[in-house]
């Protein structure tokens, strides 16, 4: 350990602090106006990682000077926040929001449900098990945008909203397991460890649905009757656009196109930012079939990510001693817990540098990590999306720490019983 690792370690232990303190910087923006401003902004969760990414690169170059300082920042690998930037705009966009949410009706008539509760479950159970072809974050964004008019606003209990939401980040990160490239902490070990999708489906995938249902069925339960009394709202919160011409099928399958490429592409950033460009050239171009992009929301998100990757780099020292000593029961607790501090798949990542692991252990491992991947925003990548989009319909337009913990403690221990078992 040295100097600086140990001050990294501190400086991250301060970010997972001020994450939790989020909601308390918003209260003090509302009652101290002269500086409302600063303390609106360090109340913003996406901008926490971010901010505190900015004084260990500038304690660092006070300690080591500027140039080891630039070269540390630039030898960081940020494909995942420049992916997750991307797709975020690309599957918020109204075409492929629309297209999906016209499966989700067809498929609601389809149960012998309330149609509004039908829709909600949809949301919460399907949605994220798509994540496993289309990858989490798109997943994380249709299901939320999808949600927040219907369970993330003002008139629903904030205990039910925390349940949901809870249920929602859980769903999601175990939801991406069917496959070998949609959950980040999976990708990070399946080419070192040679897990391909059949693997994933055999040993997580099924474990991973029934869990994704039973989680889904238990809080639409608890929201049926708040459902019930606001039946008629989605339809008027749907789309922005309710008045505007239909959305050509042409458009529509062009916009799922730019989808499907950037899914493809998501570990060449070269590749899918150069698509990236295309698209929005190509929503210029028919701006009558457009909302106005996520792209404020979404460059948010992407600066928490990278504010991760950043503070995450120095990390190693500590973590990876924890990982690699425990036995594979212990590991999958170890893993489970580590995760609601640091990100999941830089926990399975160190995993995959250990040498000789067992394959008990990387299972357990790996199983760990996405159970716990709903128990914090930096838990999973996606998370920091979800919280983007859904806190406005949370008093002071804020979500907690603590509240965010409790609601995904339940689906939580669903999931890790179920990859127990």
């Amino acid at each position: 350990m040295t100097d600086l690792e140990l001050v990294a370690a501190v400086l991250f232990g301060l970010a997972l602090l001020h994450t939790f303190a989020a909601k308390a910087f918003e209260r003090l923006a509302r009652h101290s106006p002269r500086h409302g401003g600063l303390f609106h902004l360090l109340g913003e969760i996406e901008v926490v990682f971010g901010f505190w990414a900015f004084v260990l690169v500038a304690v660092m170059a006070l300690m080591a000077g500027g140039g080891p300082a630039i070269a540390y920042a630039e030898s960081r690998q940020y494909t995942e926040p420049l992916f997750v930037f991307t797709i975020m705009v690309v599957a918020a966009s109204r075409p492929v929001l629309e297209g999906i949410q016209a499966l989700v009706t067809a498929l609601a008539r389809a149960l012998p449900l309330p149609h509004s509760l039908a829709e909600v479950w949809i949301c919460l159970a399907i949605v994220p098990l798509i994540g496993s072809a289309i990858t989490e974050p798109a997943a994380m964004t249709l299901a939320a945008l999808m949600l927040a008019g219907r369970v993330f606003t003002p008139a629903m209990p904030e205990h039910l909203k925390y349940g949901a939401l809870g249920v929602l980040f859980v769903n999601v990160s175990i939801g991406g397991t069917l496959t070998a490239f949609a959950a980040p902490p999976v990708l990070m070990v399946a080419a070192t460890w040679g897990w391909d999708s059949a693997f994933m489906a055999s040993h997580f995938g099924w474990k991973a649905a029934i869990a994704v249902v039973v989680n889904a069925t238990a809080v639409s339960f608890l929201l049926r009757r708040h459902l019930a009394v606001r039946a008629a709202a989605p339809a008027a919160a749907r789309s922005a656009d309710a008045g505007s011409a239909p959305v050509p099928s042409t458009v529509t399958l062009i916009h799922f196109a730019f989808l499907g490429a950037v899914v493809a592409f998501a570990h060449h950033p070269v590749i899918f930012l150069g698509l990236f460009m295309l698209f929005l050239g190509y929503t210029q171009a028919y701006a009558q079939h457009q909302s106005p992009l996520l792209l404020k929301e979404a460059l948010l998100v992407g600066f928490f990510l990278a504010g991760l990757v950043v503070l995450g780099g120095l990390q190693q020292w500590w973590l990876q001693p924890i990982v690699s000593g425990l036995a594979p029961a212990a590991l999958f607790f170890g893993a489970l817990g580590l995760t609601a501090i640091t990100d999941n798949a830089a926990l399975t990542y160190l995993g995959s540098l250990i040498a000789g692991i067992s394959d008990a252990s990387k299972t357990m491992l790996v199983a760990g990590a996405v159970a716990g991947g709903g128990l914090t925003v930096i838990a999973n990548a996606p998370n920091p999306a979800g919280v983007t989009l859904l806190k406005a319909g949370f008093r002071d337009q804020s979500i907690g720490a603590l509240g965010l913990l409790l609601g995904a403690a339940l689906p939580t221990a669903v999931a890790a019983a179920m990859f127990w078992l």
